[in-house]
C-alpha cells in the first residue's frame, strides 16, 4: 500500500504544481484553492508512504514523479520545448526513479 500512497502523492504534487502555474502569482482563487489543498494532500499520502518506505527512497520518488509530471504537461499543455537534451535529461531521472524502486526492498 506504501507505493500506491507514494504514487497518488506524486500525482498530486503534479496537480498542485501545474495548478500554482494557471494561478498566475496566486492572482486566481479557484487554482490557488487547488494548489494548497493539492499540496496539502500531497504531503499527507507522502507521511502514509513513509511509515513503511526509506525516507531517501520516497522522498526521491516523490519529487521525481512531480518533476516528471510537470515536465510532461508543460510539453503538452504550456508549449514549453520538447528539444532532445530536455528528453534525455528527463529519461535520465526516469531511469533513476526505477532504480531507487527496484533497489528498495519495500
Amino acid at each position: 500500500m506504501a507505493w500506491v500512497y507514494l504514487g497518488i502523492a506524486g500525482i498530486l504534487e503534479v496537480v498542485w504544481a501545474f495548478a500554482m502555474k494557471q494561478s498566475e502569482g496566486f492572482t486566481k482563487p479557484m487554482a490557488t484553492v487547488v494548489t494548497v489543498v493539492g499540496m496539502i494532500a500531497s504531503v499527507w499520502f507522502l507521511s502514509m508512504a513513509m511509515r513503511v518506505l526509506p525516507l531517501g527512497t520516497a522522498y526521491v520518488i516523490w519529487t521525481g514523479i512531480g518533476a516528471i509530471g510537470a515536465f510532461v504537461l508543460g510539453i503538452a499543455f504550456l508549449g514549453e520545448s520538447a528539444d532532445p537534451l530536455r528528453l534525455i535529461a528527463a529519461a535520465l531521472i526516469i531511469g533513476g526513479l526505477l532504480l531507487l524502486k527496484f533497489a528498495t526492498p519495500h
